[in-house]
C-alpha cells in the first residue's frame, strides 16, 4: 500500500472498489430519483390545480378621479399591472364624491375607487389591497392620506416607506393596517 495502512478501511482499498461501488451508487440513485421525481411531479401538478381551482379572479377596481390628475392615471396603471382589470371615471367634484363615499376628510387624497366591498382611498399599492381582499377585515377600506412622493403613480414606489390605514367603520377610529 501506498500510505502502508492496507485494512478493510485503507483508502487503496476503497480507490480499488470505486467501480463496483459507483455502479450500485448509480442503479441506486436512478431508482431512488425516479420515485421521488414521480412524488415531487405529482405533488406540483396537485398544488398548481388547488391553486387555479382557489385562485379567485380579482375583482374590478372603479376609480373616481378628477380628470385632469396624472397621478391617478398612473395609480390606475400600477393595478392593471398588478392584475386587476380597472374603470376609470372622471369626476367634476371630488370633495362630494369623498363625502358621498363617507371617506373622513383627514384621510383624503386626491382619487378614490371601490374595489369588491371596501373603498380605497389614494395611492395605496397593489398588494395592500390584495391583502384586504384575502383577509377580508370588517373594515370600510384603505387610505394613503395626501400624495406621498414615493406611492405608486406619484414616482417610483419604495417598499417600507408607505404607512396604509385603515377607512373605519362608523363610528370607529384609523388605525395603521400595514407598512407597504
Amino acid at each position: 500500500c501506498r500510505w502502508r495502512l492496507c485494512d478493510r478501511t485503507c483508502l487503496c482499498r476503497i480507490v480499488a472498489d470505486f467501480p463496483f461501488h459507483l455502479k450500485l451508487l448509480t442503479r441506486f440513485s436512478t431508482k431512488f430519483l425516479e420515485k421521488i421525481m414521480r412524488k415531487l411531479t405529482t405533488a406540483l401538478l396537485a398544488a398548481l390545480v388547488v391553486n387555479g381551482a382557489l385562485a379567485a379572479p380579482l375583482p374590478e377596481v372603479t376609480v373616481y378621479k378628477d380628470a385632469n390628475c396624472g397621478c391617478c392615471t398612473e395609480w390606475a396603471k400600477h393595478m392593471k399591472a398588478a392584475g386587476f382589470s380597472v374603470r376609470q371615471i372622471d369626476v367634476e367634484d371630488m370633495d362630494s364624491e369623498r363625502r358621498r363615499l363617507g371617506i373622513p376628510p383627514q384621510l383624503a387624497s386626491c382619487h378614490t375607487a371601490k374595489v369588491g366591498n371596501y373603498l380605497i382611498e389614494g395611492h395605496v399599492p397593489a398588494n395592500a389591497v390584495k391583502k384586504v381582499l384575502a383577509e377580508k377585515p370588517a373594515i370600510r377600506g384603505l387610505a394613503i392620506p395626501g400624495m406621498p412622493a414615493r406611492a405608486p403613480g406619484m414616482g417610483p414606489h419604495v417598499p417600507g416607506t408607505l404607512k396604509v390605514y385603515t377607512l373605519p367603520n362608523a363610528g370607529g377610529s384609523s388605525r395603521l393596517y400595514s407598512v407597504e
